[in-house]
C-alpha cells in the first residue's frame, strides 16, 4: 500500500469543494482511494462559528453531540456514533474560527466518488472524509473515518478458520479507521497543506454500496462499556 498526500494552497470557506478536488488529483488509476480531510468538507459547508465568548464553544458542543462529560482538559463527546473531543470542533489551521465536522461525510463521499468516476472513468474507486483522534491512554492523534464510499469500512473473519484450523468468534478488521489512519500520518496535523491523499495497493473490497451503520455496535456490546458506565455515575 502507498499513500501520497497532495499538497494545495489554503481552502477558503464556502468554495467549491469537488471542483478544487478535480483541479489537484492529476490521476486516479484502477482500485486508489481518495482521502479528503473533513475540515475543508466542513469549510465548503461553511460549517464554521466564531468565538464571541467563553460559553460560545461550549454550547456547540452541547449542541452538536449526544453525550458530554466535561473533563480536565476538554469535554468528552459522543458525535453519530463515536467517542471524541468536544463534538469534533476543532480551533487548528482555522482562521480564528471553530469548525465543526461536516454535516454527512457519507454523502459527500459519495458526491466526490461519483465526480472522480465520471473524470477518471475507473470502476474500483473509493472515498474516504477523514478525521483526527486521541485513543485512550495514548499520547498523539491517529485518524479516524467519518465516512466513505466505494468500499467495504470492514473486515469480518468471524465463522472462518484460523491458520490451526480454530473458527473466529469475534475478530474483525476496521478497514476504514486503519486506512485514515494512514493517510492522515502523510497529510499531516500541522502546516503540511495536505488535505489530500491518494491511497493505491490498499487490500480493500470494492463495492457500489456501503453501510453507515457497519462500524458502529452498540454501547452495551463495546468492551469500554463498563468505563463509559463508570465515568456517568461519577458525573
Amino acid at each position: 500500500m502507498h499513500v501520497t498526500p497532495i499538497t494545495t494552497r489554503i481552502f477558503r470557506e464556502g468554495e467549491e469543494l469537488i471542483s478544487f478536488i478535480l483541479a489537484r488529483v492529476r490521476r486516479f488509476p484502477e482500485g486508489a482511494v481518495l482521502v479528503v480531510t473533513s475540515k475543508i468538507v466542513a469549510l465548503a459547508e461553511r460549517r464554521t462559528a466564531v468565538v464571541k465568548d467563553g460559553g460560545t464553544k461550549m454550547r456547540l458542543i452541547r449542541s452538536e453531540s449526544s453525550l458530554v462529560v466535561p473533563t480536565k482538559y476538554a469535554c468528552l463527546t459522543v458525535k453519530d456514533g463515536m467517542v471524541m473531543a468536544s463534538a469534533g470542533i476543532d480551533e487548528s489551521n482555522a482562521d480564528g474560527k471553530l469548525i465543526l465536522l461536516p454535516r454527512d461525510s457519507y454523502l459527500v463521499a459519495r458526491r466526490i466518488r461519483t465526480a472522480l468516476r465520471k473524470r477518471f472513468g475507473t470502476k474500483q474507486c473509493g472515498v474516504l472524509i477523514t478525521d483526527s483522534r486521541l485513543m485512550p491512554l495514548r499520547a498523539g492523534v491517529t485518524g479516524v473515518a467519518l465516512g466513505y464510499a466505494g468500499f467495504k469500512g470492514i473486515r469480518d473473519y468471524r465463522g472462518t478458520p484460523d491458520i490451526f484450523g480454530r473458527l473466529f468468534h469475534m475478530s474483525r478488521t476496521d478497514v476504514a479507521d486503519s486506512l485514515a489512519t494512514a493517510a492522515v500520518l502523510e497529510m499531516g496535523e500541522g502546516a503540511e497543506q495536505r488535505p489530500l491523499a491518494l491511497i493505491t495497493g490498499a487490500t480493500v473490497d470494492f463495492v457500489e454500496r456501503v453501510s453507515r451503520h457497519e462500524l458502529h455496535i452498540d454501547v452495551h456490546e463495546d468492551l469500554y462499556g463498563p468505563l463509559y458506565a463508570r465515568v456517568r455515575r461519577k458525573t
